[in-house]
């Protein structure tokens, strides 16, 4: 079968209330070579599965529902829509209707053009909570100190990417993805486009403080060492703050006719100094905990159903029906 010139990639959690509209639109673009659309069921506990497999039965372009047994997250279920793309570009966007359908085609255009593996939407102005739009600038500062990322660069959801990047992304077999860090660690050949961003329709966000916490930990400690370094250097620094408060106290005790008391700096520094080991502490036993998860092969995602609006060939068939996918 001949590939499209474009997937869109959608993970779908909670999503009943915008899912049919935002296919509705998509089906509607006009995409020179054609385009398909991947659904991610990512363990909804509302009735978006049942919608989808609707728009699957009743689709004008190709639609691929991907159902996973649990809730994975969105970079789990991001993969696994990826595994299942046939498109030359592949867009990925969520299903809240913020990203409006009008922008794939730019998107599209813009990497077509430009020749670049990766291309970011960055939103004019973006429609979130006070507190999101501070964990999303929060977030994009610590890529650029822990990521080989461009400077200046905003990591989106709403992305195309090449068929050869996102080939090369997938091969990663971990439980804990971030889609960006890989995508990073693939090329370099990154540009970026702003785009409008819409106020949500409806509901609110499925992100809440926890699970951008649990994303922020797979950027930090997935893919790079420089916490450990940083615990490395705290610790020098410490020791060496350490010898210079002996040494004074010492000069003090031997010149000075009258020693202070120093029972509240000691309380102070002890409580300091255990604050920091116990920090340090958890640090290497999240690392250790990933490994430890990682050997005993913890599923990336697993995947319970696949289905198709058309019949595809079976060399194009890959992980479907009730398979655990382990990557």
């Amino acid at each position: 079968m001949t590939a499209p010139a474009l997937s869109i990639v959608i993970p779908v959690y909670n999503g009943a209330q915008t899912i049919e509209a935002l296919v509705a639109a998509l089906q509607a673009l006009a995409v020179p070579g054609g385009h398909e659309i991947v659904l991610v069921n990512d363990g909804s506990p509302d009735n978006s599965l049942e919608i989808c497999r609707g728009l699957v039965a009743r689709t004008s372009v190709p639609i691929t529902l991907v159902d996973l047994a649990r809730n994975f997250g969105e970079h789990n279920a991001v993969m696994a829509g990826l595994r299942e793309a046939r498109g030359a570009h592949i867009i990925t966007m969520d299903d809240d209707l913020q990203n409006p359908p009008s922008e794939v085609l730019r998107l599209l255009e813009h990497a077509q053009r430009g020749g670049a593996d990766v291309v970011y939407a960055k939103p004019l102005e973006k429609h979130h909570a006070g507190w999101r739009n501070l964990g999303s600038r929060f977030t994009n500062r610590i890529a650029d100190l822990v990521l080989d990322k461009p400077k200046g660069l905003y990591l989106s959801s709403f992305r195309c990417i090449s068929a050869f990047a996102a080939q090369q992304a997938i091969a990663y077999e971990g439980p804990f993805p971030y889609v960006d860090g890989l995508l990073l660690q693939v090329t370099q050949r990154i540009d970026s486009l702003a785009v409008e961003h819409l106020p949500r329709p409806h509901g609110h966000s499925n992100y809440t403080l926890r699970r951008l916490i649990r994303l922020w930990l797979n950027m930090f400690v997935n893919f790079s060492v420089m916490p450990l370094r940083l615990s490395t250097v705290t610790g020098i620094g410490l020791s060496i703050l350490g010898m210079v408060g002996a040494a004074w106290a010492a000069v003090s005790a031997l010149f000075l006719e009258k020693t202070p008391p120093g029972w509240a700096s000691l309380t102070v520094a002890v409580m300091l100094l255990s604050g920091v080991q116990l920090l340090i502490l958890g640090l290497v036993g999240e690392y250790l905990g990933r490994l430890y998860l990682t050997v005993n092969r913890r599923p990336q995602t697993v995947v319970r159903t696949v289905s198709r609006s058309e019949a595809v060939p079976s060399s194009q068939r890959r992980n479907a029906g009730g398979t655990i996918r382990r990557v």
